[in-house]
């Protein structure tokens, strides 16, 4: 008997393609949906290693710039209306209201440096969304993956012991391949969640430095104009 089923083990394919053809509808759907997860998720954070690169480079180059001794009014000229880093952004929102704040006479309007300070936070959440867009999804995979694949588990067990049931028999050529193909389901999940949790605590702190450094600009920057407010009120007195 032991031989019989030692046999009919060798006979079978345990490759993961015929693991999967031979799963349950049930079962073949939750792998399709791990699958799915984690190459959505790899390209996700193949994707943000691209942006934040190209985020600090973007930002580096600008600071340079912004530091440089250029007066404000020409850096803002030379960006114009259609500026390309999140740095930028923000130093060309600040500069537009600034511009707004003045009336025709020179005086500014009451309230500049608050509707500066807005301008300016309106840019920075819209850059910090789009350093964080994705983000999320990695954590819901990370989060989630294990348990969907773990379903797959527990439904192919369940079927591989009414298979046994079916069968009247607990010999390996009955049981070993149920058995197979409800682990692989937990083996997809943790394929999909590890490389989404590790990569999002990764990307997670890189986009929070990024967004830290644009927020220091910002403040320095909101600092500049301040004094320059308080050195226009302070001649109009």
């Amino acid at each position: 008997m032991e031989l019989e089923a030692a046999s009919g083990i060798q006979q079978l394919d345990f490759s993961l393609m015929a693991l999967f053809l031979r799963a349950t509808l049930t079962v073949k759907i939750v792998m399709i949906i791990l699958l799915v997860s984690s190459i959505w998720s790899w390209s996700i954070i193949i994707q943000k290693f691209f942006d934040y690169a190209k985020a600090k480079r973007e930002t580096k180059y600008f600071q340079d710039a912004f530091w440089s001794g250029e007066p404000l009014d020409e850096l803002y000229q030379r960006l114009g209306t259609d500026p390309k880093g999140d740095s930028e952004r923000v130093f060309v929102a600040g500069m537009t209201e600034w511009r707004r704040s003045h009336r025709p006479d020179g005086a500014l309007i009451t309230g500049a440096q608050a509707r500066i300070d807005r301008s300016m936070n309106v840019a920075l959440t819209r850059a910090s969304d789009k350093l964080n867009s994705g983000l999320y999804f990695l954590a819901t995979v990370g989060s989630t993956a294990p348990f969907v694949g773990l379903f797959g588990t527990v439904w192919g067990i369940k079927n591989a012991f009414e298979e046994i049931a079916l069968q009247q028999s607990t010999n390996l050529a009955v049981v070993a391949p149920g058995i197979a193909e409800a682990l692989l389901a937990t083996a997809l999940g943790l394929l999909a969640a590890i490389p989404a949790v590790i990569f999002y605590n990764k990307l997670s702190g890189d986009s929070d430095k990024i967004i830290a450094e644009q927020e220091s600009f910002a403040d320095e920057f909101l600092l500049i104009l301040s004094r320059q407010l308080e050195s226009l009120e302070n001649r109009k007195a």
